[in-house]
């Protein structure tokens, strides 16, 4: 089955094709709306290619992906393409699993875009774009809120009154869980392990981050919420704060609603402790400078906040068998892996330390009684294999 997956954001459209697991190219269509507009094509044995095109809109970005397609040889002609796979952030309580789009999906995608405003709404405009582009063409919705369906109730309900739950199904949700999905699949196969006898840990740690509790195959714990705020330390987003703080500021120094929102999902972090930069290698640039005590100072929280939650999510278990490190920071941060992990030998987790500043797949030493990997996440693979197995169910 040859499936084309699609990820639109609110100015991007990443896509990829895949055949029977193998990626055959991807790309993305960037700046949409923008005068810089341009869209990528990355083809096996060919390299990459960007090409500057106007792109008004998600339709026109499509087009010209679709073009560009048949232009390079990558499919023949639109009909060789069998089903699409779309990323959907936020299916609530809807979606446990992955879901064949009708008017019924659609629906409930555009009711929870006030869940995921970022998000939802931008998913929306690649499946209308498609079906606008490609009629008839199957669409499958992947959710990344779906893998988490599996918490307990004791996890995802907040001790706030239960009317705001069964009224308005204010719950922790998480997200990310095509991503933790995926590497946890992976790291069972690279120990050729089955994954209903493993609990694993998944970091996934990126300009988002979040972390679950993977207990033989499913979720049972992941730190983003209600919405993806909640949790870890992130790149502009606070992570845990004590809500008070956000009744203090609006009392005392009369900060609206929406200033306290840009603040805690834009301006803390990593950027409101290093100031000048939300990016993880400057603090790692400026780590023993002097004159930047604050690198320093948000590597520290960051790292801190990670291993909290390991160590928590660990009790939640009852032991861990695997932690696993993925995406921009988890995969290529050996200082903030080694900073995170030294602390954990009472779990029986040995590291082989060159290994882990290698970026190695598995980084712990041969006797680990934990087996600690650095996986590369491929959430576009786990939505073309997701859509092809929906579809073979019907």
């Amino acid at each position: 089955m040859l499936v084309f997956v699609v990820n639109a954001g609110s100015a991007t459209l990443k896509y990829a094709l895949f055949r029977n697991r193998e990626e055959l190219c991807s790309g993305i269509a960037d700046r949409i709306g923008f005068g810089d507009s341009f869209v990528s094509i990355k083809q096996k044995n060919l390299g990459e290619k960007i090409l500057l095109l106007p792109l008004a809109n998600h339709r026109d970005a499509l087009r010209e992906i679709l073009r560009i397609l048949i232009e390079t040889g990558a499919v023949n002609d639109l009909n060789d393409i069998d089903a699409i796979g779309h990323r959907v952030v936020h299916g609530g309580e809807m979606f446990s699993k992955s879901a064949v789009i009708d008017k019924k999906v659609i629906s409930a995608i555009k009711k929870y875009a006030k869940l995921a405003p970022l998000h939802n709404p931008p998913n929306l405009l690649g499946i209308e774009a498609c079906e606008k582009l490609m009629p008839g063409k199957r669409q499958v919705a992947v959710f990344d809120t779906a893998f988490h369906q599996t918490m307990p109730k004791k996890a995802y309900l907040y001790p706030i009154p239960l009317k705001y739950y069964t009224k308005g199904r204010i719950r922790k949700y998480g997200f990310h869980g095509i991503s933790h999905e995926y590497v946890a699949l992976e790291a069972a196969r690279v120990l050729k392990k089955s994954i209903k006898k493993l609990r694993i840990i998944t970091c996934h740690i990126g300009s988002g981050a979040s972390i679950a509790a993977v207990e033989y195959g499913k979720s049972i714990e992941t730190s983003m919420g209600f919405t993806p705020l909640e949790g870890l330390m992130m790149c502009t987003r606070s992570g845990d704060i004590d809500p008070g703080i956000i009744l203090y500021l609006m009392k005392e120094q009369k900060l609206s609603a929406d200033e306290i929102d840009n603040m805690l999902n834009k301006e803390s972090g990593i950027k409101g402790i290093l100031g000048f930069s939300s990016d993880f290698r400057d603090i790692l640039a400026n780590l023993g400078r002097k004159d930047k005590p604050e690198a320093k100072l948000a590597f520290d929280i960051f790292a801190h906040r990670l291993q909290k939650y390991i160590g928590a999510y660990a009790a939640v278990m009852n032991g861990v068998d695997a932690i696993v490190f993925t995406a921009g920071v988890g995969q290529n941060s050996g200082i903030m892996r080694k900073a995170v992990l030294e602390n954990f030998g009472y779990l029986g987790v040995k590291i082989d330390w060159k290994k882990n500043l290698a970026n190695d797949t598995i980084i712990s030493q041969p006797g680990s009684k934990v087996k600690v990997l650095v996986i590369k996440t491929n959430e576009e693979l786990m939505i073309a294999e997701e859509t092809e197995r929906v579809l073979k169910r019907r």
